[in-house]
C-alpha cells in the first residue's frame, strides 16, 4: 500500500464510493443526534465517502465525534469542512491511546481494514468499519484471534440492509410473519463504474479483495439475516470480466448460489448500470415465503414512483405498496447500546464473522464467468 501516490488516494474515495452509496445522503449529511452525548467516538481513514453515513448513524445513537485521523491531506481537508467540532490529530495513536474514546469508524482503503481494528480492539475499543471489513481469510483468522481475546466488538456497516428504509421494514416484516417462512432471498446489485474517476488500484483485486469480497457481502449479510440462517455454505460462485479486457484482474460480474439453515440465497453484482438511470445502481431485494413475497427496489423504482426505498408486499388478500418513510434507522442507536451494555443488539459477532466468512470463500471458490465459445 505504501506504494499508492496521494492522487490515488483521493480518488479512492470516489472509486469505491460507487459499491454501496447510502440513498438520500446529501439531504441527510451531517444530521447529529439532539440528544446528550452517549458515547465518544473517532474515525480513523477515510478513503470512502461511507465513512458519513456511517458517522451519522453513530451520532443519531448519541455518539458524540470527537477527533479524527486522515493521513492524506486532500482527504482531510473536506473532511475537516465537514465536521468542524472533530480534532483533527497527525497520528493514529492520539486516538488509540485516548481512554476516552470508546468506539472508533473507519472506512480507510479496504485491505487495511482489518489491520487496524486489531489495533482497535488492542486498545481496549469497540471498531465499526465500512464494508469490505476484511478483505483475506487470513485477516478473518486474525481479527477472530483478537476479537475472542479481547472482548471487543468488530462490527461492519453494511448499509444497503442497515441503512435503507425498505429494507429495515423488510425485516420487520418478516419477523412478523407477513409471508409465512423464508425459502429464499434475491439481491441484484448492479453499480455503476465511471472509468474516468477510478485510480489504478481499484482496478486490482488485491486492494479490495474482488466483486464478491466487496460488493457481494452487503448481499450475503441479507441472505444471513433475511433466512435467519446461522449456518451456511456456498453451493456455486462465479465471477468474469466481460467488459474491461484492459484491466486483466478486474471483474465486472459475480454471482452466488447460497445455502443456510433457514433457507436459500442467490446473488448477482456487476458493474454495468447504464448511464441513463438516475441513480448508481438499481438495487434490488426479493424475498420469498411459503405465503408471499417482498420486494425492495431500494434506491429507484424505474417506470414508477420517484425517490427510493419502494416496498411491496404480495400475501394472499393482495398487493401492497408500504410507505417506509417513518421507518427508523435502528443501527447507531443500538451499536451504541451494545458499546455502553456489552450487547449484541446491531449485529451479532457470529452474524458479522458468518457473513464475512461466507463472502470470502465465495471469492475464493469462484471460478471464471465466460462465454461459450
Amino acid at each position: 500500500m505504501s506504494s499508492m501516490n496521494r492522487r490515488d488516494a483521493l480518488k479512492a474515495s470516489a472509486a469505491i464510493a460507487g459499491l454501496a452509496v447510502v440513498p438520500n445522503a446529501a439531504r441527510d449529511l451531517l444530521v447529529p443526534s439532539r440528544r446528550a452525548p452517549r458515547l465518544r467516538f473517532a474515525v480513523v481513514g477515510a478513503n470512502h465517502n461511507h465513512i458519513d453515513g456511517m458517522v451519522r448513524a453513530v451520532q443519531r445513537g448519541g455518539g458524540e465525534f470527537v477527533a479524527y485521523h486522515i493521513r492524506e491531506p486532500e482527504i482531510a481537508a473536506p473532511f475537516a469542512r465537514r465536521y468542524p467540532n472533530a480534532k483533527q490529530v497527525s497520528d493514529e495513536r492520539a486516538v488509540l491511546e485516548d481512554p476516552t474514546i470508546q468506539l472508533v469508524l473507519s472506512s480507510i482503503i479496504p485491505v487495511e481494514r482489518a489491520p487496524l481494528g486489531v489495533r482497535v480492539m488492542q486498545h481496549g475499543k469497540d471498531y465499526l468499519s465500512d464494508k469490505p471489513g476484511i478483505t483475506t481469510l487470513e485477516q478473518l483468522a486474525e481479527v477472530r484471534r483478537v476479537q475472542a481475546q479481547t472482548k471487543r466488538i468488530y462490527s461492519i456497516l453494511y448499509s444497503e440492509r442497515l441503512e435503507v428504509k425498505a429494507a429495515v421494514k423488510a425485516g420487520d416484516l418478516v419477523k412478523a410473519g407477513a409471508i409465512g417462512d423464508v425459502v429464499q432471498t434475491v439481491n441484484l446489485a448492479p453499480h455503476r463504474i465511471n472509468p474516468p474517476e477510478r485510480p489504478d488500484w481499484f482496478w486490482d483485486p488485491a486492494y479490495f479483495g474482488g466483486i464478491l469480497t466487496d460488493v457481494g457481502s452487503h448481499q450475503i449479510d441479507q441472505f444471513l439475516f433475511y433466512t435467519g440462517s446461522t449456518k451456511g455454505e456456498v453451493v456455486a460462485a462465479q465471477v468474469g470480466n466481460f467488459h474491461h479486457p484492459e484491466h486483466p484482474k478486474f471483474q465486472d460480474f459475480g454471482d452466488v448460489m447460497l445455502r443456510g439453515d433457514g433457507g436459500t440465497g442467490y446473488v448477482r453484482v456487476d458493474w454495468f448500470t447504464p448511464a441513463g438511470l438516475p441513480t448508481w445502481g438499481d438495487g434490488r431485494l426479493t424475498i420469498l415465503g411459503s405465503a408471499g413475497y417482498m420486494e425492495a427496489r431500494k434506491y429507484v423504482d424505474i417506470g414508477g414512483q420517484p425517490g427510493g426505498n419502494h416496498l411491496f408486499l404480495v400475501d394472499g388478500k393482495g398487493i401492497q405498496r408500504i410507505d417506509c418513510s417513518q421507518v427508523e434507522l435502528p443501527f447507531g442507536r443500538q451499536l451504541v447500546d451494545d458499546v455502553l451494555n456489552r450487547t449484541e443488539t446491531a449485529m451479532s459477532q457470529a452474524h458479522c464473522f458468518l457473513a464475512t466468512e461466507l463472502t470470502l470463500k465465495a471469492q475464493k471458490a469462484a471460478t471464471q464467468a465466460t462465454k461459450l465459445a
